[in-house]
């Protein structure tokens, strides 16, 4: 019979109290790892999304609310830009792709936020070489739409599939007349955009109540024509001379017969440009320093700012997703202390009940050492063997929470993701463990025969 088999007898003759010893230091672990896996996925997929723009054009205001609003949609959206400077940004010599993303639309069936966009915001990598992939077709039609995986699954649409978008909130009340058609089903990304449903900006601008009052309009535009005249002397990027942009394979709006086809009654209406407006621009440029000269000219101009999508990312990590982060991990440390503080007691406690079992085993001869080592493995059997319990039970954890988060956030998650901290767990454990079994050890290797076996 070896030590190790001689010392898990003596755990299970305590079975109770070295079941709970294992099961703090279980707990603890348990913690730990979520909070690793948690903390590992949400990185990786805010990093992955923010990398995947230079730049996010909107409205003056904050930066952030601007990032989380259009690429993650997290956020309401500010104010609007006037059509018309997406098109001069899109013509702009430092851009390689110009996307339009107008929001202000929800599902009457699980509130998904709409969002109208060209044909293009399918034709760039969401990330670095990897591209949208649909079952059915993108947007060709104006009355088309696009779904995410998360809204097909949660509302049970399907190709064929028709809604229509309500105003603001999912009410009854705020439901505009008109219908779209689900045209194409994306596969998942594990990023929000599966959380989205896309429909083709043509028919985001003939929904009512989409366009710009005419004298609004009018009156804007104008001012508008003003500020390009004053920033052409700047070189502001909306009135730069550019010359005649190269051709790229920007995907045209598919123009064929729509004799014989059902679009709902709608009555096809081109809108003057004046009277339309984008929530925001994604842009890539040709190159980073392009895209650091157009964020400076952009910013400079009145009508819109830039902003950099992994840099206000990065800030949320590391300033506030990051201190907590570290917050739990401290808390978490402490209770494996507390853990090991308690696995100390209890076996240091066993010690006077077990003095005439020492001593028995002595008197059979058993060496000073060998006694050591048995109290020793025990400690180390209570605190690895909690330890592997708990990491599996921590990734059990996530299991549960995933759907609820796939539910709230849109965002995937892969429950048995493995973090390369959790490596260090189990070293940390063994030394933990190594410190509590020293004193109850050297209380069993001091341990008096012939006083022991006379008590």
């Amino acid at each position: 019979m070896n030590l190790v088999t001689i010392a898990w007898k003596s755990i299970r003759q305590r079975a109770l109290a070295s079941f709970l010893t294992a099961l703090s230091v279980a707990l603890g672990v348990t913690l730990m790892v979520s909070v690793l896996v948690v903390h590992g996925i949400v990185d990786r997929i805010f990093s992955q999304n923010a990398s995947g723009y230079h730049l996010v054009v909107g409205a003056k205001g904050s930066p952030l609310q601007l990032v989380l609003n259009t690429i993650y949609h997290l956020s309401s959206p500010v104010e609007n830009i006037p059509y018309l400077y997406y098109k001069e940004l899109k013509a702009n010599p430092r851009v390689q792709n110009a996307i339009p993303i107008c929001m202000g639309d929800v599902t009457l069936e699980g509130n998904f936020r709409i969002i109208g966009t060209s044909p293009e915001f399918f034709e760039v990598d969401y990330h670095p070489d990897k591209k949208f992939r649909v079952r059915g077709h993108f947007l060709e039609d104006d009355f088309d739409a696009v779904i995410g995986s998360q809204v097909a699954r949660t509302n049970g649409w399907n190709i064929g599939s028709t809604f229509q978008p309500a105003h603001g909130v999912a009410d009854s009340d705020h439901v505009h007349e008109e219908k779209f058609t689900v045209v194409g089903v994306l596969a998942p990304t594990g990023t929000p955009n599966d959380n989205g449903v896309y429909i083709h900006i043509d028919g985001f601008f003939q929904i009512a109540g989409h366009e710009k009052p005419a004298d609004e309009a009018a009156a804007k535009a104008a001012a508008f024509e003003v500020f390009q005249q004053q920033a052409g002397d700047k070189k502001n990027i909306a009135v730069e001379p550019t010359p005649e942009p190269e051709p790229k394979p920007a995907p045209a709006k598919e123009k064929h017969d729509h004799a014989g086809h059902d679009h709902h009654g709608h009555h096809h209406h081109e809108l003057p440009d004046e009277q339309k407006e984008v929530t925001a621009i994604l842009v890539n440029a040709k190159h980073i320093t392009a895209a650091i000269q157009l964020r400076a000219s952009i910013n400079e101009g009145p009508y819109a700012q830039a902003a950099v999508p992994f840099q206000e990312i990065n800030w949320i990590l590391n300033n506030v997703v990051g201190n907590v982060r570290t917050l739990l991990v401290i808390m978490t440390a402490l209770i494996l202390v507390v853990s090991g503080v308690g696995i100390f007691v209890s076996i240091y406690n066993s010690m006077a009940d077990r003095r005439r079992e020492i001593a028995v085993m002595r008197a059979l001869g058993a060496q000073r050492g060998t006694v050591f080592a048995i109290i020793f493995l025990e400690s180390i059997l209570l605190c690895v063997g909690g330890g592997l319990f708990g990491v599996l039970l921590g990734h059990g954890m996530v299991v549960i929470a995933a759907p609820i988060l796939e539910v709230r956030t849109g965002l995937l998650i892969d429950p048995w993701a493995f973090e390369k901290l959790e490596l260090v767990i189990l070293p940390v454990l063994i030394a933990l463990a190594s410190l509590v079994g020293i004193v109850p050890g050297m209380t069993a290797y001091r341990t008096d025969v012939a006083k022991a076996l006379h008590a």
